[in-house]
């Protein structure tokens, strides 16, 4: 009875801490010490997409990597032979550094010494979406950079695009997130692009055993393996969402109903043999209503961005985002 009760109250102090600290951040965090801080990293973003569309995705994609690491740190951008950038998830993958360098340059410029790498990164992935057409919402701020990288931890964290519907589920509610979360932060596909090495699996006759995957459609199996031909050059790239390319919105779920998720880890969630009890019925309902998607993203990636925040004292704020200070 004794244990019982003192696992209680464990649990207990760990939910206190962990809400504490994310109460700890707050959207006007910099009203008076950054007052500009938004429009500046605004405008630092929308350079970049015109410059590049596909930036808009890559920004994103490095807050999700950064925050199932360590929590929301910046630890994903240091540089060292040990970083997280050289993990499997993020290596010849995780880009847009060069970008997080120039809006910390403008930052500095406008506020020295003030504002988080880690904040920066929340920042950029809201305006990324914005100016790709999705949602918007009130970045809470507040985080502190991290002092260490944490390689191992990237490779075991990160969701892989060869894991089952369970096993992805399970990295998010490591981190504190369901499968609600899973799905609409999935629909974050809706822009970008991934190499072929990433899904040829899926389309070729490796052995005497395997066959093309069964849930890919036929003509865009076709497609894919025109593009990424056995022995090809498996960096070559395409699209995440085949029908409305670096537009963010709810296609991606269309395609998913259709056989054309990209990726393993997309088109189980909804062909899946363990999709049916988990995510099948919120794929169905993202593609049947978009606002419903936007709503669920924007309330997803405030709840990521929550995820173990450094605040307070602990950490430091980074003058160049690649190395502690």
């Amino acid at each position: 009875m004794g244990g019982r009760f003192c696992c209680v109250i464990r649990l207990w102090v760990v939910l206190y801490l962990s809400v504490n600290v994310a109460s700890q951040l707050s959207s006007s965090f910099y009203s008076n010490s950054c007052p500009n801080l938004l429009q500046v990293v605004r405008e630092k973003v929308k350079e970049a997409v015109k410059s590049e569309t596909r930036m808009a995705a890559s920004l994103l994609r490095l807050h999700f990597h950064d925050c199932f690491v360590n929590g929301c740190d910046a630890s994903l951008l240091l540089d060292g032979s040990d970083g997280e950038k050289f993990a499997g998830g993020n290596l010849n993958s995780a880009r847009g550094f060069d970008v997080v360098d120039n809006i910390k340059s403008a930052v500095e410029n406008a506020c020295n010494n003030t504002v988080s790498c880690a904040d920066i990164l929340a920042i950029a992935a809201r305006d990324a979406v914005l100016l790709s057409g999705g949602p918007s919402w009130k970045v809470l701020l507040g985080r502190r950079d991290g002092l260490v990288a944490n390689r191992s931890g990237a490779n075991s964290g990160l969701p892989t695009p060869l894991e089952s519907v369970p096993q992805v589920l399970a990295k998010f509610v490591a981190v504190g997130l369901n499968a609600t979360d899973l799905v609409s932060l999935s629909g974050g596909h809706t822009i970008g692009r991934a190499r072929c090495t990433t899904f040829s699996h899926r389309l070729f006759n490796f052995s005497n055993t395997d066959a093309p995957d069964s849930t890919v459609e036929t003509d865009y199996l076709a497609t894919l393996q025109g593009l990424c031909p056995q022995n090809g050059d498996g960096n070559v790239t395409t699209s995440l969402d085949t029908g409305s390319i670096d537009l963010f919105d709810s296609n991606y779920f269309k395609n998913l109903l259709n056989g054309k998720g990209l990726l393993q880890t997309d088109q189980e969630l909804f062909s899946g043999d363990d999709a049916v009890n988990v995510t099948k019925s919120i794929v169905e309902s993202y593609n049947n209503s978009q606002g419903l998607f936007f709503k669920d993203f924007a309330a997803s990636m405030i709840k990521m961005g929550n995820i173990s925040p450094l605040t307070g004292s602990s950490g430091e704020i980074r003058k160049n985002c690649r190395v502690v200070n």
